[in-house]
């Protein structure tokens, strides 16, 4: 599984210049270097899961269109906060980027199955996902775009099929040349098959569409590819996306999810008898 925490706040500033080979390059040498400990999560798709209390958890992403690092921390039970970063590529020219924006919001985990596989949450904060916003808008509305969303997980076939859906709206404040409020519907739906379930449960194939619909709309986009969970501290998944219809899509990315023990709680951390995705 997988999981896209945290609270609220969103800068963006439009960059044109040759660092961006240099931050692209720093970013991929850490996720090559962090590759002992990883976990994989480029996809828009989050699952129900809050990690366990005290875990941080930090994600870092490299791809042909979207650079991302996200770092999630788990400091209440049932709660995750998150703040992200993305650095855009619209061009294919490693040389420069499109500008680049950063995300902030919460997670609450507000139902769980008895069996720990399934389960629902709520999510809330500032700052769009790529692919879920105009792609004119995402590096020029520094703290104007909020949103909410709710990830629901249902398990399948006992257990060899996770299917999370994920609804949600946004609120885009002085939008266009009237300066108007404009909102979005955001939707995002994830399949993940185990096929060696339960010999095998490191390997899944993964599959999502997701994208926007009203003022603010995009071109829906779907991700494919394989993950892997060797363990429980880490996720790797290597993945194409593309628009439906388009040209502007993910391309091929490669993610990571590192989580840690429980270390970080405020009140102490308790031992949880599943800490898993």
């Amino acid at each position: 599984m997988e999981i896209l925490p945290s609270t609220t706040c969103y800068m963006s500033f439009p960059i044109k210049t040759n660092s961006g080979l240099i931050k692209k390059a720093a970013l991929f040498f850490l996720i090559i270097t962090s590759i002992i400990h990883a976990n994989a999560q480029q996809f828009n798709s989050d699952s129900w899961l809050s990690k366990p209390h005290g875990t941080l958890t930090i994600i870092p992403t490299f791809g042909q269109r979207n650079t991302m690092l996200m770092n999630t921390y788990s400091l209440f039970s049932k709660w995750e906060f998150t703040m992200a970063a993305y650095l855009y590529n619209n061009d294919n020219d490693l040389t420069t980027n499109d500008g680049y924006s950063t995300s902030f919001y919460g997670k609450y985990m507000f139902y769980q199955n008895k069996a720990q596989t399934g389960g629902a949450a709520v999510k809330m904060g500032t700052g769009m996902f790529p692919g879920t916003i105009d792609k004119e808008l995402r590096a020029k509305d520094a703290f104007k775009t909020f949103w909410m969303n709710t990830p629901v997980t249902i398990p399948l076939f006992n257990n060899e099929v996770s299917w999370d859906i994920m609804p949600g709206a946004s609120l885009t404040r002085n939008y266009g040349e009237k300066k108007t409020s404009a909102w979005g519907f955001t939707y995002s739906t994830r399949v993940a098959w185990s096929p060696w379930f339960p010999k095998n449960p490191e390997w899944s194939v993964v599959g999502e569409v997701f994208g926007a619909a009203g003022e603010t709309g995009t071109i829906p986009e779907f991700k494919v590819g394989p993950r892997w969970e060797p363990s429980r501290y880490a996720v790797f998944a290597l993945t194409y996306g593309q628009e439906f219809g388009g040209h502007n899509g993910a391309g091929f990315e490669i993610g990571i999810m590192l989580f840690t023990p429980p270390f970080a709680c405020l009140a102490g951390c308790v031992e949880h008898k599943k800490s898993s995705d």
